[in-house]
């Protein structure tokens, strides 16, 4: 006599869940440089992406300049020494830094091989509705965040373990472009996790009020 047994799902592994990881962080970049005026309108055309449309850019060098970027994100999260990573916009004229988003990278906490009750992989499609919820808030905080009506740039900060190894001709040491305290106000935005990483984001800017 066989018995039917119930439907099982495969945990997401740590190559599964770095390539989402690195995936989301480059959508997300290009919706802050789009939303924030950091390049024109004009170098983004629109793709469809967790069932939502998504603007990337079509600007050849910033494409290569993040996609270069990516590639080591992505080796970093696969050995685990990245525990964050931060899009900083910064006044072209003065390099006053005019806010830092910032993405925490934090491992799941895996349940002992011993524990009574292991919970459920997620699922996927959870995953890609609270990427969606974040992507959804970044594009929103142009309601509150202060009007940018300056040229701007973006630099992009990887905080690292001293076990990492970073690329010595690609990754300098650098300032970390945080806003004075006094000056600045931070937002909590969504967070998203998979079965291997979460991630926690929010977005700092300088308010002179």
């Amino acid at each position: 006599m066989s018995t039917k047994q119930a439907p099982t799902r495969q945990a997401i592994t740590l190559k599964g869940s770095t390539s989402l990881v690195t995936e989301f962080f480059k959508y997300a970049a290009n919706t802050i440089l789009f939303q924030r005026g950091v390049y024109p309108s004009d170098d983004f055309h629109m793709v469809k992406k967790y069932g939502q449309t998504v603007l990337v850019t079509q600007d050849l060098a910033l494409e290569n300049y993040l996609d270069k970027i990516l590639r080591q994100v992505n080796k970093w999260l696969l050995t685990g020494v990245v525990t964050q990573l931060v899009v900083a916009i910064i006044s072209k004229d003065t390099r006053t830094p005019l806010e830092r988003w910032v993405f925490d990278i934090h491992l799941v906490e895996q349940p002992a091989e011993n524990a009574g009750s292991r919970t459920a992989p997620k699922p996927e499609t959870e995953i890609q509705a609270e990427i969606r919820s974040i992507l959804k808030q970044i594009v929103s905080t142009v309601t509150f965040l202060p009007i940018i009506d300056e040229p701007t740039v973006f630099n992009i900060l990887a905080y690292t373990t001293e076990s990492a190894d970073v690329p010595a001709d690609e990754w300098v040491d650098t300032d970390p472009l945080a806003i004075e305290a006094s000056k600045s106000q931070q937002v909590k935005l969504r967070s998203f996790s998979t079965d291997v990483h979460r991630i926690e984001a929010m977005v700092a800017y300088r308010y002179e009020g």
